[in-house]
């Protein structure tokens, strides 16, 4: 953005106020003024991409100069061992939940159903139950 602020902020920040102007101008006047408003948005569109451009250039000259002052290469960067021996956040931790072993197995129809046991019971082992069969018959061995 400029310094300065434009005649035409105001219209950019309130559709009510643009309409009212519009109504102001005839046709041929209004498509004039779009095509030099779409203009003018082109030639600061290829600014800002030709100064992001530069920006990056200059960013990667920088991390080349760095390079070449350690001695090191890019290739280097690609080889750089990865940390090792980083422990895993605690259960709990991050909103995460530990994973709990399946408790129970139900095979049905040749489809294999794990409940761990907590929360909700799962349909399928609702269904079991209410047909009159123990938990137990479907815990699983240790």
């Amino acid at each position: 953005m400029k310094g300065k602020t434009s005649v035409f902020s105001v219209y950019a920040k309130s559709k009510a106020k643009t309409n009212t102007e519009a109504r102001r101008l005839s046709v041929s006047e209004l498509e004039k003024l779009i095509a030099n408003l779409n203009a003018s948005l082109a030639a600061e569109k290829a600014k800002l991409e030709k100064k992001e451009a530069q920006e990056r250039q200059a960013t990667i000259q920088k991390v080349n100069d760095l390079l070449a002052e350690s001695g090191l290469k890019p290739e280097d960067l690609k080889k750089a061992p990865r940390k090792t021996g980083a422990k895993k956040p605690a259960a709990g931790k991050r909103g995460r939940k530990a994973k709990v072993p399946p408790r129970y197995r139900l095979e049905i129809d040749g489809q294999e159903y794990l409940w761990s046991g907590r929360g909700r019971t799962p349909r399928v082992f609702q269904q079991y139950f209410d047909a009159g069969n123990s938990r137990e018959s479907c815990e699983i061995a240790a």
